[in-house]
Order: structure tokens, then C-alpha cells, then sequence
């Protein structure tokens, strides 16, 4: 059963690794499928070399930062396998290629790094991948646990000489002359005032056309700060607190962050909340870079108290009831075109048959194995055992580093491997490894010349320059003079010429 949160794999090729994606929503099809809306999670394969090296700078920090113990070669290799990048691309796959569960996890200073290796299925991410910006970010969600995040304090604290009242500015006195119920009448006062002065105003009407809409706007809380403001700079004199609300030049107005923001801009706020989530940075970047990050803040949270976010909220509710909680995928138990069929059995898929025997495990390097599945070009014959062919499917590796894992980042199309391919190779391969692997690859080709054709490159060397056509491929050869300087040739030609029957060898030559 795969509910709504659940980390899954995802197959979308028979010799590709799983996807790991994370379900955000279920749906059903108008044809009676179900679809899943998943986020998507990138291995190191998935990512260019440059951004390789900088999470492996990254991870060398994490080691020296959490005083990690020492890891083999092989540990080292392997825990890459388990590192992912999270990303906010989102992707719709059929429920049907769901292959199982896996547990991905917020790496954090208190985690040991083997202890992922020891468990199955388990993931952890650091980083942030962005997909279209080709860019690695630290996660903003990272759980700041450790000592470097703790206070220091000392045994004792000096003596304290400051001025507080040069640090400090008094705002409100609760002990104060003026009664609870004499504090609330001058609040109610505020109130109308606030009411009275944004029909006043004329951009104020514009954004609050109703005299309902005016006196909630006069009844937040900006209105009571600055009425009790005006209290405190007034020595709690009611009569001169008065007649500060309303000056000579008309009753003073102040706003907030939700009259002061547009109809256009609380939609544009929304449609990046709906993105983003709270991540309020990126929402100011990219969707309102005019406004402050404490505006977006302060607004975020006026916000929820309206009626619109209550309405928004009944929506999704609603959307959420319509929507499939959990879907039951049953167990996939068809075979894998890649697996190798034994002799006399139907032949595979994918050239799966014709295997030598007596070939090893790419990986484990073992020789014994029930089932054998082929992996890699097939023009190499590599193969892996069942065992490391679900590591494989699972992790996006080998167990043991090898020249070829690189070279097999995109194993669907099989049978040739692009320069890409091979650039992106493993980087536990050697450079004379990979010359050794592209010859492999490469079509021999042989060039058989006659005798006649050897002679003509040394007679014709006024007729014919072989360095000049061979940079001029397109340009014509004049034959017919080539064959007359054969015929009647104007240097004398030599040629030894050899008799395996006697053993000997003669010099041969032509007078012009």
C-alpha cells in the first residue's frame, strides 16, 4: 500500500536504475488509472562532473565538521550511491512503475555516515539540485543540532556598567494611573478615529470600499500599537492623548502591511506561497523583489487571519477528500528482458543470450549465481549476479568500483556508448582505462593497398600530392594522367621482389 508522503521507486527503463521519487498526490485518470504526483530526487549520476565535485567538498566538510570514523575505499564508494539531491521539479508517473519503498532522510551532524550503508533502502540528502539553473544549494531545512550551534556561557558574568536607558526604550507602563476600563474607551476612541480617517483618505477608500471593510481595517492591530503608543508619549494624560489622534490637519492615519499591499500583489503572494511553501526568501526573489523580506513576513502572517485564507484552506480541504489517500500496487513479478536465459530456454531480449561461459559478476566477481542478468555494451559481455543486479536497480552502482560503471550512466540505449558516456565515466577510472575502453568500442579498420597503388604514391608525386588530396577529399584526381605516367615513367622504379620457394630475393628495376 503507497500512500500520499511515501518514498517510492519508480522504473521507466528495464536497464536503468530506479527513480526515486517522493508522492505528493494520487490521482485517478478519466480512464480509470492512477497517476502520481511525485517530487523528483537526482543521484550523483544524474548530475554533471562539475556539480560532483562540489558535493564531494561538501561532504568532505560534513566528515571533518561531524568527526566522522575512518571508511574503506569501497564504504566511501558506496555511501555515493546513497546520497541524493532533493529538487522542487515535480513530474506525473503512472502508479503502475512503482517498484517499492525506500526511506530518504535530512542529513544532519548526529548521523553516522555507515550507518546508511547498513541498513537496505535507505537514502539521505544535503543538497538542493536545481534542474534548470544546473546549481547545488545547501537545504533550507537543515536541522541545526550539534555543539558549534550552543551557547557558551561563562562561569561568570562580568559586571554590567551600561546605561539601560540608552539600550532600552520604554513603551508601555503597567503601572500606570490610568483604570482598565478608561485604557479600553480611549481604544474604542482609536478605533473611530482609524475608521473616520480611511474615509478621508482616498487611496484608503479605494482599497476599502465598505465602511464594514474600513472599520475592520481601523480594528487590527496597528491601530491599538499606536493608540497605546500615544498613551505612553503622553504621560497617560487622556485629554492630550486626544488630541493627538487628531491633530489640527485631520485625524492621524496609520496602515499595515494588508492596505498597503495591492489586490494584484496578495495574488501574486499566493501564487508563490502555493510554490514555495514558507521559504519567504525565494518567494521575495522571485515573485515580489520590491518588497522587503520583513514586509513578506509581516504580511504572511496578517494574512492568515483573513477570510481568504480560510476559503483557500476549506478549498484544499475539499481537494484533499476528493483525492485517492493510498493506492495498493501489487507486486511486480515479471521478468527483466536483461536476464541471461540458460541453454535450450526461449531467447531473451536486449542480446541477453549468446553469454560466453565461464564469465564473472562485473561487480561481486563472483561465478556462481542462479540468475545472471546482462549489464553494460553488449558488445562486452558484461554481466552481474542477482544480487548485485538489484544493488544496481536500487542504488545506481556496483558495489566495487570498476572501469565500466561510468560508462553505463544511461544503459538504455544499448549498444554503443557516446563520448559523453564515456566522459562521464567513473572517477576510480584510469585515463589508460578509458583508452583501453575505447578501443573496445571501435570498429577496426584496416587499409589494404595493392603494389601498383604504393608505386603511384612514389612515381606521381608531380601529378598526384597525397598530403594535398587528402586535405581536399572533395576535389577530382585526373586518373588518366596518373595511368600514363605509369605507363611511360620518367624516373626509374625499383622493386625487390621476393621467391618463397627458393628462398631469395632479386632487385627489380625499370629504365624511363
Amino acid at each position: 500500500m503507497y500512500r500520499v508522503g511515501d518514498y517510492v521507486y519508480f522504473e521507466n527503463s528495464s536497464s536503468n536504475p530506479y527513480l526515486i521519487r517522493r508522492i505528493e498526490e494520487l490521482n485517478k485518470t478519466a480512464n480509470g488509472n492512477v497517476e502520481a504526483k511525485v517530487v523528483c530526487l537526482f543521484r550523483r549520476r544524474d548530475i554533471s562532473t562539475n556539480l560532483n565535485t562540489l558535493a564531494d567538498s561538501n561532504a568532505r566538510d560534513f566528515e571533518e565538521e561531524s568527526k566522522q570514523p575512518s571508511m574503506s575505499e569501497q564504504q566511501k564508494h558506496q555511501l555515493k550511491h546513497r546520497e541524493l539531491f532533493l529538487s522542487r521539479q515535480f513530474e506525473s508517473l503512472p502508479a503502475t512503475h512503482i517498484r517499492g519503498k525506500c526511506n530518504v532522510t535530512l542529513l544532519n551532524e548526529t548521523d553516522v555516515l555507515t550507518g546508511y550503508l547498513e541498513r537496505e533502502d535507505c537514502f539521505f540528502y544535503s543538497l538542493v539540485f536545481d534542474p534548470v539553473q544546473k546549481t547545488l544549494l545547501a537545504d533550507q531545512g537543515e536541522i541545526r543540532v550539534g555543539s558549534k550551534y550552543q551557547a557558551e556561557i561563562p562561569d561568570k558574568l562580568a559586571e554590567d556598567n551600561r546605561v539601560q536607558e540608552k539600550l532600552e526604550t520604554k513603551v508601555w507602563d503597567p503601572n500606570n494611573q490610568l483604570k482598565d476600563p478608561q485604557i479600553d474607551q480611549f481604544l474604542v476612541v482609536a478605533r473611530a478615529v482609524g475608521t473616520f480617517a480611511r474615509a478621508l483618505d482616498c487611496s484608503s477608500s479605494i482599497r476599502q470600499p465598505s465602511l464594514h471593510m474600513s472599520a475592520a481595517a481601523a480594528s487590527r492591530d496597528i491601530t491599538l500599537f499606536h493608540a497605546m503608543d500615544t498613551l505612553q508619549k503622553n504621560s497617560y494624560d487622556l485629554a492630550k492623548a486626544m488630541s493627538t489622534l487628531v491633530p489640527q490637519g485631520g485625524p492621524v492615519l496609520c496602515r499595515d502591511e494588508m492596505e498597503e499591499w495591492s489586490a494584484s500583489e496578495a495574488m501574486l503572494f499566493e501564487e508563490a506561497l502555493e510554490k514555495y511553501g514558507k521559504d519567504f526568501n525565494d518567494i521575495r526573489q522571485d515573485f515580489l523583489p520590491w518588497k522587503s523580506l520583513a514586509s513578506v513576513v509581516q504580511f504572511y502572517y496578517m494574512w492568515k487571519t483573513t477570510d481568504r485564507y480560510i476559503q483557500q484552506k476549506r478549498l484544499k480541504a475539499a481537494e484533499a477528500d476528493s483525492k485517492l489517500k493510498q493506492v495498493y500496487i501489487p507486486t511486480y513479478t515479471k521478468p527483466n528482458p536483461n536476464q541471461i536465459n540458460a541453454p535450450g530456454s526461449k531467447p531473451g531480449m536486449n542480446g541477453a543470450t549468446g553469454y560466453q561461459k565461464g564469465l564473472s559478476c562485473e561487480s561481486c566477481h563472483t561465478a556462481q549465481s542462479q540468475q545472471w542478468y546482462a549489464w553494460g555494451p553488449p558488445n562486452m559481455q558484461c554481466r552481474l549476479c542477482a544480487s548485485c543486479w538489484i544493488y544496481w536497480k536500487k542504488y545506481g552502482g556496483l558495489k566495487t568500483p570498476t572501469q565500466l560503471e561510468g560508462a553505463t550512466r544511461d544503459a538504455a540505449p544499448r549498444g554503443h556508448m557516446t563520448r559523453q558516456e564515456v566522459q562521464g565515466m567513473s572517477p576510480f577510472t584510469s585515463s589508460a582505462g578509458r583508452a583501453k575502453l575505447l578501443a573496445k568500442n571501435r570498429q577496426t579498420f584496416i587499409l589494404q593497398t595493392t603494389k601498383l597503388t604504393r608505386i603511384a604514391r612514389r612515381v606521381c608525386q608531380d601529378i598526384l600530392q597525397s598530403r594535398r588530396a587528402a586535405r581536399r577529399p572533395y576535389a577530382s584526381i585526373n586518373a588518366n594522367a596518373v595511368k600514363a605516367e605509369c605507363m611511360f615513367p620518367k624516373h626509374p622504379i625499383y622493386m625487390f621482389l621476393r621467391f618463397p620457394e627458393t628462398n631469395s630475393t632479386y632487385l627489380w628495376f625499370t629504365e624511363p
